[in-house]
């Protein structure tokens, strides 16, 4: 009996370390950059607005803007909010949509990492909210060149249906290293909040939804004679785009305004632990 006791003992003190090393197993990810967006407007350290239409093809819809009527922060979350209504822009064109897109490029980029958002999505035909990113080196050598992860497209006619891509150059586009996530039992990205992730290492990467791993790339997936674009600093960005060639543009059946949330987004590093 004493030296059962005794193992007990031994037991009670070893079990908070060994439950320790578990979690330090089971989280390998130390943060390195985050935004809760609990501020009263936009951290200008953090975040850059993209404002225009046009600039990045996909034949989209939107002008997108930094007015608080379609980018604001509120309740602790980022609302970015697309808005049927006309704008004229500088060339005279004018637009029927306002949204918003926000990008951290030259205020953050990182090589590898895991790189997750909290959201809760819109839907309608001609929606296409995304949380994605871009080689740092985009303005140097080019969009092909630089690399695209998608680490969440939505198309507001799939409600249920999230995609994950990379593209690169001679894969890029439709040609896109594709797949996607449809939630079980016909429920909608736009009924709760998500989270969508990332986990990038070198010549692999990890795309989840709400912790469910559902594809992994790697340098073999590439096609032959292409380049893996994926060894450098990516920069991440934030929009809700209106029409475009992919997700078709709203229709009679569209209702606006349409909001996108952002709880939060997290950066972190491979641990060392």
């Amino acid at each position: 009996m004493k030296r059962a006791l005794a193992w007990v003992a031994v037991l009670a003190f070893l079990l908070p370390t060994a439950l320790s090393a578990q979690t330090n197993a089971s989280k390998p990810w130390t943060l390195s950059w985050s935004d809760d967006f609990s501020g009263p407007v936009l951290d200008s350290s953090k975040w850059v607005y993209d404002i225009g239409a046009k600039k990045w093809g996909n034949a989209e819809l939107e002008y997108y803007t930094d007015r608080p009527e379609n980018i604001a922060l509120k309740d602790g979350m980022l609302v970015i909010t697309a808005r049927q209504e006309k704008t004229v822009d500088a060339d005279h064109v004018t637009w029927n949509y306002t949204s918003a897109r926000i990008k951290t490029l030259g205020k953050f980029s990182q090589s590898y990492g895991r790189f997750e958002a909290r959201m809760k999505l819109p839907a309608g035909q001609g929606m296409w909210p995304a949380f994605w990113m871009l080689g740092d080196n985009i303005e140097k050598v080019g969009w092909q060149q630089c690399g695209e992860m998608d680490i969440m497209e939505n198309l507001g006619k799939e409600p249920s249906i999230i995609y994950g891509t990379i593209h690169g150059p001679g894969y890029l586009g439709e040609g896109g290293l594709e797949s996607h996530y449809t939630l079980p039992g016909g429920k909608r990205f736009s009924d709760d909040f998500h989270v969508f992730a990332l986990e990038w290492e070198p010549e692999t990467i990890r795309f989840y939804v709400d912790d469910n791993l559902y594809v992994t790339r790697t340098l073999a997936d590439i096609p032959a004679g292409k380049k893996w674009a994926f060894d450098h600093p990516f920069f991440l960005l934030l929009n809700l785009a209106v029409g475009g060639d992919w997700p078709g543009n709203p229709d009679a059946t569209t209702a606006f305004p349409q909001t996108m949330l952002v709880d939060y987004v997290r950066v972190y590093q491979k641990s060392s632990r």
